[in-house]
């Protein structure tokens, strides 16, 4: 391990070498799938327009290996890192688990929201047509 100094820090900081932050990150499908994470997110914020055919590839290839991947702490980092492959996942696993990436509290918030839009409609006299 390397040692390195901080002005103004009182001790000795250990850096480690670059490797994965997780062990599970080692194989190959976690490799390509963050390449490809980063491929699509690159896509998605590009301010050119982007070849639909590349974006095709690109979203086709990744839900390959988002098939073939475990459900594990290392795909759960990339996950959280790439919210466009986090909603691919969530699609991919829709028939399974529904919409299981989005937060239940701000759907529950929309659901109840829309409820009581509803209900204040069907209460509110209704207006003649013209």
């Amino acid at each position: 391990m390397r040692q390195a100094f901080f002005p103004g820090a009182n001790s000795t900081l250990a850096i480690r070498p670059l490797h994965p932050q997780f062990s599970g990150m080692n194989t190959t499908a976690t490799k390509n799938l963050v390449v490809l994470a980063r491929m699509l997110e690159r896509l998605d914020d590009s301010t050119v327009a982007v070849d639909p055919q590349q974006y095709r590839g690109v979203v086709e290839h990744l839900g390959e290996v988002l098939r073939t991947v475990p459900y594990d702490a290392a795909l759960e980092a990339v996950l959280a890192a790439s919210p466009a492959t986090a909603e691919l996942y969530e699609n991919l696993q829709y028939q399974h688990a529904g919409l299981c990436r989005s937060p239940l509290e701000a759907s529950l918030n929309a659901e109840l929201a829309a409820r009581a839009a509803i209900d204040a409609a069907r209460k509110a006299p209704s207006q003649p047509k013209a």
